[in-house]
């Protein structure tokens, strides 16, 4: 599901109907504020990925893979019982928002509103869908190896 704006129907139109699935895992990308390059400081990245990956984002749901990069995050998520995916992302969002502007002295906004969400349909999905996010550095130019990035993990390792 894309929840992104379209043509004046705004994000609650296009999540009608959706319904979050306990079990589900999902590949979540959520982007910065006008895809703004704040994590390529590496004292802000570092703020950032300590905070996505606190506990007490994910008291029910599990974050199986994730890789924050310059502009975005991607993430791999086993939707826990009694979670919904538009909470979990709120909280994620929230949490992390509040730490860099409280650690970095950030003023203004950090995650722009929407975010996308594919649920994975097979299990070779997901360990195709783990070694895309863990190459996304790779791809982008960021390093040569995936092991050479520090904003990234998997429950693999």
């Amino acid at each position: 599901m894309k929840t992104t704006r379209s043509s004046g129907h705004g994000h609650a139109a296009l999540r009608r109907g959706r319904t979050s699935t306990a079990g589900q895992i999902y590949l979540v990308t959520f982007t910065t504020h006008n895809r703004c390059r704040l994590f390529a400081d590496p004292a802000r990245a570092m703020t950032a990925a300590r905070a996505l990956v606190d506990p007490r984002c994910w008291t029910r749901s599990h974050l199986l893979a994730w890789v924050l990069m310059p502009d975005h995050w991607h993430g791999l998520v086993a939707l826990g019982e009694d979670d919904a995916l538009p909470a979990l992302i709120r909280r994620i969002k929230t949490s992390t928002a509040r730490c860099v502007r409280r650690d970095q002295r950030h003023a203004g906004p950090v995650w722009a509103r929407a975010y996308h969400d594919h649920a994975l349909r097979k299990e070779e999905d997901l360990l195709g869908a783990a070694r895309y996010l863990v190459m996304n550095p790779v791809r982008a130019g960021l390093v040569r190896r995936c092991g050479w990035y520090p904003y990234w993990d998997a429950v693999w390792l």
